[in-house]
This record gives structure tokens, C-alpha cells and sequence, in this order.
């Protein structure tokens, strides 16, 4: 009994180490949270040798879970140092997925600093006791000179959204166009010449609660010369549960000066109306085989691509299996026919009937279906009416004849 109970404990003991051992190899994650610092805008940019500048850093959370705590800290490094009333460590608390927080910093730039990119630090964490993570971030330094030489206009000329109407889960793109207004290549203003290049120090597309941007903010795109254009992409995802109707993005152009910065409002429409498949005949099989119909409407306000229509129902075989018509503009109609016909002995009198439409918005796949429908099955039984009237006949010409006969004989006697 002894030795059974001291190779028990002796087994007990080696499960506990594995156990230890296997615990000690697995990762552990605090958090599946994710964060990202971004400078999304400076007043003025480039920022002024001497002179205060406000920062704006966003904390955006692109992780898949939302973080409970999250705390950020800045750490000025020369020539940048924070001012006496901004406290470097600030909680912003829950922060869910896809969602993004504003800090704005006042920082005073050292009078010794000389012109160029210059670098702060952000920590931040997720949660408390959590590691901290830590970003290096930008900001352009100039002089007087830098901040006010050029006299450039930058407009924006065109916005692009593809699809031009997003549904809700959709991906999609917006295309900013800037364009340098000016028409010459020089300008004179209180006596001095100034050159007319634009410069784009940054741009930042803002995004809603129901559109992500899914793009990094553009920094230092170059110099525009009179008449110059440039095309700046950013990818968005419409969030799945977004509402119909038109939100509204916000893009942030940086310029030579805050004489030169620019907020634009930008509508982004949303609608959820797709394809919508309309029976336009009885769906009724009579005797095992039929043909039904349906209109197929484009109810969307974009053009949707590769359109096609599949009818669904058990013991039931339909020709053409999916009919495929592919490009529909807004509000246009398409009437399709299939041949229904029963391959099986088991189909009930009312069978039901679903009918599937896919079709793409952009890239995007969808995908709507129609399944309150119901399929009667008609199986009419042979007529009798014929064969009584053929024996009602044979009957009577076989009465007239015994008539006839009988009579014969009568007068014969």
C-alpha cells in the first residue's frame, strides 16, 4: 500500500512540474489590443524656430479587442520642450476597435534650433501594468523664411470615391486631387517677390464611427509648381453596421504655414439598397414542368457588375441552373425565365423556393436572397368523363338494339 501511494504522490509531483513547465512556454498577452500613434496635424508647419507650436497625436486602436486603459505619454526630445500647463502623461481610458482619440500637446521650439525634421517620442500602453510601446514621430522645423516665402494656393480640385456609393462592410478608395492654383511662377506682395510653389507639408484623411480609414497620413509630398496637381489615395471600410445616408470625413492639408492649412469636409454616402428579384408569372408547376419568371432590378444608385440569378428548391430542377446578366445601371430591369421541372417523387404540394442574387459593388461581393416563396405543385388526375360517356353510349345503343330486336320477334309471331 506504501509504494502504490508513494508512485501516486510520485506521479502527482511530475504533473505539477509539466503543468509549470508547459505554463512557463505558453506567451501570455494582457491585451490583444493594439495601438498606433499618429501626428495628424501642426500649427504652424513647419513649426516656427522660437515660437510655440500645438501638436495633435492620434492614438488609434487597430487591434481586435478593445483596451481597457489606455495611457499615453509624451516625451519632447530638443528642440522641442512641453509647456509648463500640459501634463506629458494622460489616461484616455477604454478605447475600442477601430476607434481613435485626439491629444493636443503645446510645444515651444528652442531658439537655437536650426531648420530641418526634428523628432518627439509617445509611450503608451494599453492597459495598466502593461509593457509600453513607444513611437518615433516627425515634425518639421523652419525658419521665418521656410514658414512664408512661398505664396502658392493649393485647391482641391476633384474627389473620387470607388464605388461611388458604399453599402454597409464595403472597402473602397478616396482620390483627392490638389492642384496648385497659381499661374505664374513669381508674385510680387509689399514690395518682395515671392516664388508661387505650394508646399504640401502633410495630409490626413479623419475617419467616423462608421468609416475607418485604413491609410497612413501623407507627409512631406513635395513641392507643387504652378498649375502642378498630385493624386493622394486612401483606403476606407465602411463599418457593417453602418446606417444609410451620407457621413462625413474630415481631410486635413498641411501647407508652408498656417496661413496655408487647409480642413476640408468630405461626404462619403452610404446605402444599403442592392438587388432586389421580383416574380412577375404564377409559380405553379403543373404536371411536373413549368417556366417561371422574375424581373431583376437594380435599386442601387451605382452601377453593380457581374449580376447573376439562381434559383434553390428540393426535388426541383431549374434550366438554366443561374442566369448570369452581368453589368445593371441604376434602376435598370432584366426579366429572366427558368424551366422548373420535378425530378423527385417526394415534393410536396407547396415546395419552398429560394431565389439568390450575387453581384459586385467595386471589389466587393454581395449577395441577397429571396426565400418567403413558394413553389405549387399541380399533378392533375386522368379524366374519367370519357370512358362513362363511351360506356353511357355503348349502354344505350345496346338498349335501342334489344328494342329493335325484340319487336322483330313480336311481329314475326
Amino acid at each position: 500500500m506504501k509504494s502504490i501511494r508513494k508512485y501516486m504522490n510520485l506521479l502527482g509531483s511530475l504533473f505539477l512540474v509539466a503543468l509549470i513547465f508547459a505554463m512557463s512556454m505558453t506567451p501570455v498577452s494582457a491585451s490583444a489590443a493594439a495601438l498606433r500613434a499618429d501626428i495628424v496635424q501642426c500649427d504652424p508647419n513647419p513649426a516656427e524656430i522660437g515660437q510655440y507650436v500645438n501638436v495633435w497625436i492620434k492614438i488609434e486602436n487597430v487591434g481586435n479587442t478593445r483596451a481597457e486603459d489606455v495611457s499615453v505619454e509624451l516625451i519632447p526630445e530638443y528642440p522641442f520642450s512641453l509647456d509648463a500647463g500640459d501634463d506629458a502623461v494622460r489616461n484616455i481610458g477604454i478605447l475600442s476597435t477601430d476607434r481613435h482619440a485626439s491629444l493636443e500637446y503645446h510645444l515651444y521650439v528652442d531658439e537655437n534650433a536650426r531648420p530641418g525634421t526634428r523628432s518627439i517620442k509617445v509611450h503608451y500602453q494599453d492597459n495598466e501594468g502593461t509593457t509600453w510601446n513607444e513611437e518615433t514621430l516627425n515634425i518639421w522645423v523652419g525658419s521665418g523664411s521656410d514658414t512664408f516665402d512661398s505664396k502658392g494656393t493649393i485647391q482641391l480640385e476633384q474627389i473620387t470615391t470607388e464605388p461611388e456609393v458604399l453599402m454597409p462592410g464595403d472597402k473602397g478608395t478616396v482620390i483627392f486631387t490638389l492642384k496648385n492654383t497659381a499661374t505664374q511662377y513669381s508674385i510680387s506682395f509689399g514690395g518682395k517677390v515671392y516664388d508661387t510653389n505650394a508646399r504640401v507639408r502633410s495630409a490626413t484623411l479623419e475617419g467616423t464611427d462608421d468609416i475607418r480609414v485604413n491609410s497612413d497620413p501623407y507627409h512631406d509630398t513635395g513641392i507643387l509648381g504652378p498649375g502642378d496637381t498630385v493624386d493622394l489615395t486612401y483606403n476606407i471600410k465602411v463599418d457593417d453596421t453602418a446606417r444609410d445616408g451620407t457621413k462625413h470625413l474630415e481631410f486635413i492639408v498641411v501647407g508652408s504655414s498656417h496661413t496655408y492649412n487647409y480642413r476640408w469636409n468630405i461626404p462619403v454616402k452610404v446605402d444599403s439598397a442592392g438587388i432586389k428579384v421580383i416574380p412577375t408569372k404564377p409559380l405553379t408547376i403543373d404536371n411536373g414542368m413549368t417556366t417561371i419568371e422574375f424581373d431583376v432590378v437594380n435599386i442601387h444608385p451605382n452601377t453593380l457588375t457581374s449580376v447573376s440569378v439562381r434559383p434553390q428548391a428540393e426535388g426541383i430542377e431549374f434550366s438554366p441552373v443561374e442566369y448570369f446578366i452581368g453589368s445593371m445601371d441604376h434602376d435598370e430591369l432584366f426579366t429572366v425565365e427558368f424551366d422548373a421541372q420535378v425530378v423527385s417523387d417526394d415534393v410536396l404540394d407547396q415546395q419552398e423556393l429560394a431565389l439568390i442574387a450575387q453581384y459586385r459593388s467595386g471589389i466587393n461581393q454581395h449577395e441577397t436572397s429571396l426565400n418567403d416563396l413558394d413553389l405549387s405543385i399541380v399533378t392533375e388526375k386522368p379524366n374519367s368523363g370519357t370512358g362513362f360517356a363511351s360506356i353511357s353510349v355503348l349502354l344505350a345503343i345496346f338498349v335501342i338494339s334489344s328494342l329493335v330486336m325484340y319487336r322483330r320477334k313480336k311481329h314475326q309471331q
